[in-house]
């Protein structure tokens, strides 16, 4: 008979660090101190240094390459273009549409051209310079709505410029109400900002493969794909993650890693390539930019009658994961409500803008700002509380959501809502506080012209891979005794990314198995695929097969205690355990599959199309200086079903930084593009949070076990980010009285000027 999986209660009382515990992160001092490992840091005697040759244009032709005279650069040792490419010049996450190095057009500004290896950093970009490139420049397409429909338009790709056209038809799309509210929105172009940069390391393998050393989220898509390029089998490209410095999708998509293995095999060296911080904004995919026309209709008594909606999203130059966002946006696109009636509409196409794709909150954050500002409006229209609106038309356990699928698990989203609106409000800001007034140490103002807003945002989020795709991980656990002491060792391919997942996964073992000594190893693709580190799915998925395994090394040990101590027993106490194992190694390798999703139906996009939902409200208290525009937010509190807090300490870090990026969207963070081109691809110009911007926050962390997933868990990490936009948004909308349809809200949309 199969062992159970154990309750996370189970062995809390005797093994320390279990499931339920917040033990330290084993990089976590590292990090503080500045001496983690990241791979930029990476380095090997004769390396050589790889840089990329970028397009200055969004579109363009190209006409010719001339290397000559960068070629004859001293200490240059290759330079390459698409004709030096091995295998296919040709990659992508959905679609492969994206050229590992342009050939006859670039599609987007950055795109590369070009790649050079040389002895030290400098002189690759010295000789960098000396490569002449003629383009014949040519208009870009910057419009996503007119590319949608507009067919003079330019095709960007042979099929045209639709990367996905969606409908989803719930109930009568033409139904009526005796209240109607409308607006379009806008969503800016933010960006992932992980403090690292792309890099990594290449070396090449006497057998003629490569082995690269590199910071991801997904190690065997990025071998896939490598290979691919490289013309190589998948076993001559072996991949091994480094330190990532933050991620949050910006690292599902290649970077340098064809590029740096093609210069390693060209000159049986190992490169290195690491992006500076300018190259960074050009060198990654960012958030699709949104254009969101809504329409709401209303009983009298607040009761949502339909939602009828046209979302634009701009995927960019190639399609990354603007399918997917396509998929999300108009699957989530009426939020967590009853929505008996509905009629939606998403576009997701191709642009010269910069390539779009992943980023936190996948698909749902441009919909909900778009959702939650109506929620607000058709508030105002019924003379209704926000909060209580919210609360009436609430989706709960058993609801059915806007494709059809029942809500078969907890689904406590009135609750969420009651538990933020009662969190008690931060007592007035005063001049005699300076610092927590709009404008903080710049002392603009001692209060007169501040008014105050308090706003909410609530959310809906799929939780792993949707739409009939098999999401699954692989682990492998071993357990035998390293020094007289029982030791777990865990094998995963799973990207530790900065999410405390090398930490969830010892506490899911220690639980398990009953030991202490729990060793995490180094990822990498000699293990079977675990997926991505996105989409909130890695403890669950990643964590459901690492018990699988605990449970199966676990069957084996009790049969082993069999043998050895001449009767059965239910548990293996860790003084017995050193006894029963002696010197062997019990080993077992498990995959964990979530339960089956389904495509979408064509024609009305009705389907169980989702494995999970998230669900998270927050409420913003902001003050607003009406003559200068400046905003502060003076209060962010949040409420979030985790389902099962595997680290409690973790999961309200997580919540928290979240809420940061979703604080950052709202009122500060975009890559401004002005025809194609990135005005301010630096961290001088594209603003993020500091502790400073930070205000205090309330997390309440609720627990309502989800009985299809592994301990009840569902995904924290991309809620908040979703939840806290809007909120803010609604806040300081609740202070101005303005419309304010866009985000960032920036000084000038409150001042008109």
């Amino acid at each position: 008979m199969s062992a159970p999986a154990r309750s996370p209660q189970d062995l809390k009382d005797s093994i320390a660090g279990g499931i339920g515990d917040s033990p330290l992160r084993p990089d976590g001092v590292l990090k503080v101190r500045g001496e983690y490992a990241y791979s930029s840091d990476l380095w090997l005697e004769n390396m050589l240094w790889g840089v990329t040759l970028r397009s200055p244009h969004p579109y363009a032709r190209v006409v010719s390459v001339d290397y000559a005279e960068a070629l004859a650069h001293p200490g240059v040792y290759a330079i390459l273009t698409y004709k030096d490419v091995p295998g296919e010049n040709v990659y992508g996450l959905k679609y492969q549409d994206t050229p590992v190095l342009a050939e006859d057009v670039v599609r987007y500004q950055g795109e590369p051209v070009a790649i050079l290896a040389a002895d030290h950093p400098e002189t690759a970009r010295r000789a960098r310079q000396k490569i002449k490139v003629a383009y014949d420049v040519l208009e870009p397409v910057v419009d996503p709505e007119r590319a949608a429909h507009d067919d003079s338009l330019p095709k960007l790709h042979p099929d045209g410029n639709l990367v996905r056209h969606q409908r989803i038809l719930k109930g009568d799309p033409d139904a009526t109400a005796p209240v109607v509210v409308s607006g379009v929105y806008e969503i800016g172009m933010q960006d992932q900002a992980f403090l690292g940069p792309e890099s990594g390391l290449a070396v090449p393998e006497e057998d003629g493969g490569v082995h690269l050393y590199l910071a991801t989220q997904w190690l065997h898509v990025d071998q896939r794909q490598t290979a691919k390029a490289l013309g190589l089998p998948l076993e001559k490209v072996k991949l091994t993650l480094s330190g990532v410095g933050g991620a949050f999708g910006g690292r599902e998509d290649l970077s340098m890693q064809i590029h740096a293995c093609m210069l390693a095999l060209r000159t049986n060296r190992p490169v290195k390539m690491v992006y500076d911080r300018e190259e960074s904004f050009f060198g990654h995919v960012h958030r699709h930019p949104a254009k969101m026309y809504y329409e709401h209709g209303a009983a009298e008594d607040g009761t949502l009658i339909y939602v009828r909606a046209r979302l634009y999203f701009d995927g960019g130059a190639y399609a990354s994961k603007t399918p997917v966002v396509v998929g999300n946006g108009t699957t989530l696109s009426v939020g967590p409500y009853n929505v008996p009636n509905a009629k939606i509409e998403g576009w997701g196409v191709y642009t010269n803008n910069p390539t779009c794709g992943a980023m936190r909150g996948l698909g749902a954050v441009q919909p909900t700002y778009a959702y939650e500002s109506q929620m607000d409006k058709l508030a105002t229209a019924l003379r209704m509380d926000p909060a209580e609106l919210r609360i009436h038309n609430a989706l709960s356990e058993g609801s059915t959501v806007v494709t059809g699928q029942v809500v078969d698990f907890p689904a406590p989203v009135a609750d969420l809502v009651r538990r933020v609106r009662d969190i008690p409000l931060p007592p007035a800001s005063t001049n005699q506080d300076i610092l927590q007034l709009p404008g903080g140490a710049s002392n603009t103002t001692h209060g007169e012209g501040v008014v105050r807003g308090v706003g909410y945002g609530v959310t809906i989020k799929n939780i792993s891979y949707a739409e009939g795709l098999d999401d699954y991980s692989t682990a492998r656990v071993t357990l035998q005794n390293i020094g007289m002491e029982p030791t777990a060792t865990v094998y995963t391919a799973a990207a530790e990314v900065g999410q405390g997942l090398v930490t969830v996964v010892q506490q899911i073992a220690r639980t398990e198995l009953g030991v202490e000594r729990v060793v995490v190893r180094t990822a990498d693709t000699d293990i079977g695929d675990a997926g991505s580190s996105s989409a909130s799915r890695q403890t669950y998925i990643t964590g459901g097969a690492v018990r699988n395994a605990c449970v199966a090394v676990r069957e084996q040990l009790l049969a082993k205690a069999v043998d050895v101590l001449g009767y059965a027993v239910d548990e293996v106490s860790l003084g017995a355990m050193v006894y029963v194992l002696g010197h062997d190694v019990i080993e077992e390798t498990r995959e964990y599959h979530h339960r089956r999703t389904y495509p979408l139906d064509p024609a009305t996009g009705q389907g169980n199309a989702h494995v999970q939902y998230g669900f998270s409200a927050h409420r913003a208290v902001v003050d607003v200086d009406l003559d200068l525009g400046l905003v502060k937010v003076v209060q962010l509190d949040c409420a979030q079903d985790v389902g099962k807090a595997i680290n409690p300490d973790a999961v309200v870090g997580q919540i928290h930084g979240g809420s940061a990026q979703g604080l950052g969207l709202a009122v500060m963070e975009e890559i401004q593009v002005t025809n194609g081109k990135v005005r301010n691809p630096s961290f001088t110009d594209y603003l993020i949070p500091t502790i400073l911007d930070m205000p205090p926050m309330t997390v309440d962390v609720i627990e309502h076990g989800d009985p299809h997933a592994p301990y009840g868990v569902r995904g924290v990490g991309e809620p908040p980010t979703i939840s806290s936009t809007p909120a803010i948004a609604n806040a300081i909308r609740a202070a101005t009285g303005l419309e304010l349809p866009r985000v960032p809200i920036r000084p000038e949309h409150i001042t008109g000027t």
